[in-house]
């Protein structure tokens, strides 16, 4: 009891140095000198009669301003301990209200297929994932907390009400001036490159037409091999091992390392329409909406949507980006002018429990081989096909006894439950034969997939699952030497982990694909991503030393960066709103990524080779993961 009083009385010593609520809004000055800036206020500062017992409420409402678009980590303080969710605040600089659905304090995640649809949620004005922190119930709740890792600049965030709800009040802009501008930027702050006019955007992209009109190749084969380096042509391409280092081949023969862009489409950005159904929230547009950019660039009608596709190419050549990355616009691979990998569809993933298939479900191989079919069947005589993903980020990889879990609490009827619990009853309920389930159902999806995939299309690659940052189990990689051609990872960190290219090369000895990795800022009012840099001049020097630096594994022959356009303001779908685009909202590159991609693109093959000695510039103040720490 004496250390709980002390608890509060600390606590409301700090209220006075948070902010007042007697004197407005509760304010957390969050400063830049520190590692993890952050306050907590007790509850009572906003309604001397605020609930302890949060047992009958769904909803906690705030009225709020956040100066920045940086992540924020909100929790409670419960008599069981400290319970914290990682929010981004739509619109920095304007009041919003924002509704937080209680159960994502209260209960783990229900499983989905991979790791964003598991852990993002969104609302209109906010975006939050609960990928961090425990989970208690909401008894004996005193307190609000809010922290920042390695603020950019001093920040600050505001909260004139907090309040508990029943019924869903809806999110809410309450700020006069329109969050987006007419061309669809960040309308309350400046930031570099900006656009003010039409004329100063129409003059942007004429130097961009003007410096591809005067671009020409001479250092890549048709399919963008590296003109110096041949070895024997297939006429598809292939993986090759020389010298103790794995490259991938192009069907002429020549050597080739895949620098891509997932998402890589014409239209992003400001160019995408409102869907019907999506319709914002009064206040957050200018009066008319923003401008039609699409149009205003190439026009109306089907010469429009040819312009379009002819751009992003034409991009890619100038920047020495020779691959087409996954989840990109059907309508440019048709053009035939750029390699490309695409991922198989209809094979049961999403239709499972974590992402793992329900392989046991009467016709499920059947159904698979189908998929196969109809996925390889535009695809199989092409030779810019590198190869096929058959998965990305599995949630169950490292969390098997999870899984079981899940499938265990799942309807009855389901073959996948069924199966396990045969299962366990034949060899014994033990977390050891709980994974062996595990690794047995995974195999049995993999040589479905892989005997369909000999079958429909035996001239192209098995790129393998993309798998989250990590290692998986020695189980599991043994799996994937045994069915794929490439071991392909997503990798989010401020460099790629060499150490974990180590394990999985020596377990496996394939060569390696990185799927996914991104730097963003808060410069724009858009949502700092995955790792955060202070400046767009960071994030071209961040591009070039991981790529670089994961060019210089043996076993690594290609990056992908995630993704060709910055995500929209106001979220996508599952909330993420991140400045990581190649592109902006006005459809002009970023130059410092420009500059970073012809960069790497000059270097990488004698980075390989082991001639060159990978890019490496040091960078300040980089966000992401964080001690769990109070400063």
């Amino acid at each position: 009891m004496k250390r709980r009083l002390l608890f509060l009385l600390v606590l409301g010593a700090l209220s006075l140095l948070a902010g007042c609520k007697d004197d407005g809004p509760v304010t957390f000055d969050l400063s830049k000198d520190k590692v993890m800036a952050g306050w907590k206020v007790p509850l009572t500062v906003f309604d001397k009669d605020f609930p302890t017992d949060w047992s009958d409420y769904n909803y906690l409402v705030l009225e709020m301003r956040a100066s920045t678009a940086q992540r924020v980590y909100l929790g409670v303080t419960t008599e069981e301990g400290y319970n914290e969710l990682r929010f981004i605040f739509y619109a920095p600089g304007a009041w919003i209200r924002t509704a937080v659905p209680l159960t994502y304090f209260r209960d783990l995640p229900a499983g989905a297929h991979d790791l964003a649809a598991t852990y993002n949620h969104k609302r209109p004005l906010s975006y939050i994932n609960i990928d961090h922190g425990t989970r208690h119930p909401l008894k004996g709740v005193d307190s609000l907390g809010v922290r920042m890792h390695m603020p950019v600049r001093d920040e600050k965030v505001e909260i004139a009400k907090a309040y508990l709800a029943v019924e869903d009040p809806g999110d809410a802009y309450l700020s006069d001036v329109p969050a987006v501008d007419e061309f669809g930027q960040w309308n309350l702050g400046e930031f570099e490159d900006k656009i003010h006019s039409e004329e100063e955007l129409k003059a942007a992209w004429a130097e961009e037409d003007a410096q591809i009109a005067a671009f020409k190749d001479t250092r890549h084969s048709r399919y963008g091999g590296d003109l110096s380096r041949k070895t024997r042509a297939t006429g598809w391409f292939r993986v090759e091992k020389k010298d103790g280092k794995w490259w991938f081949v192009d069907p002429e023969g020549y050597c080739f390392l895949s620098i891509s862009s997932n998402g890589t489409s014409p239209g992003g950005g400001g160019m995408m329409p409102t869907r019907p159904g999506q319709e914002p929230l009064p206040g957050l547009y200018p009066e008319g909406g923003t401008r039609n950019l699409r149009a205003l660039r190439f026009g109306e009608g089907p010469e429009a949507a040819a312009k379009a596709n002819r751009l992003v190419v034409d991009r890619m050549s100038l920047w020495g980006m020779n691959t087409i990355g996954n989840w990109s616009s059907r309508d440019v691979i048709a053009l035939d002018e750029k390699p490309f990998m695409v991922s198989l569809g209809g094979i049961g993933i999403q239709n499972g429990i974590l992402g793992m298939p329900d392989v046991y479900a009467p016709g499920f191989a059947a159904s698979v081989e189908e998929g196969v079919r109809r996925s390889v069947e535009p695809y199989r005589r092409d030779k810019m096909l590198i190869g096929w993903f058959v998965g990305n980020e599995p949630t169950w990889s490292n969390q098997e006894l999870r899984l079981c879990e899940l499938i265990l609490e799942a309807d009855d009827s389901r073959p996948l439950k069924q199966a396990l619990q045969a299962y366990l009853r034949k060899n014994g309920d033990t977390p050891e034969s709980r994974k062996a389930f595990v690794y047995e159902t995974f195999e049995r999806f993999l040589s479905i997939v892989q005997r369909s995939l000999r079958k429909y299309d035996p001239n192209h690659l098995n790129l393998g699952i993309r798998y989250g940052s990590g290692v998986p189990t020695k189980e599991v990689l043994a799996l994937s030497k045994k069915y794929f051609d490439v071991y392909s990872f997503n990798n989010y960190g401020i460099e790629p982990s060499l150490k974990n290219m180590d394990i999985i090369y020596e377990a496996t000895g394939m060569p390696m694909i990185i799927g996914e990795f991104h730097f963003g800022t808060t410069d724009r009012g858009l949502g700092e991503s995955l790792v955060r840099v202070v400046s767009q001049e960071d994030r071209g020097t961040a591009y070039r030393n991981y790529t670089e630096k994961a060019f210089s594994h043996p076993a690594l022959i290609g990056t992908s960066w995630f993704t060709w356009y910055d995500q929209p303001f106001f979220g996508r779908g599952d909330g993420e709103n991140y400045n990581i685009g190649l592109l902006d909202v006005t459809d002009r590159p970023y130059k410092w990524m420009v500059r970073a991609i012809q960069a790497v693109s000059e270097d990488c093959y004698d980075v390989h080779d082991g001639k060159t000695e990978p890019f490496s510039r040091e960078l300040e103040r980089v966000g992401g993961r964080f001690p769990d720490i109070w400063e």
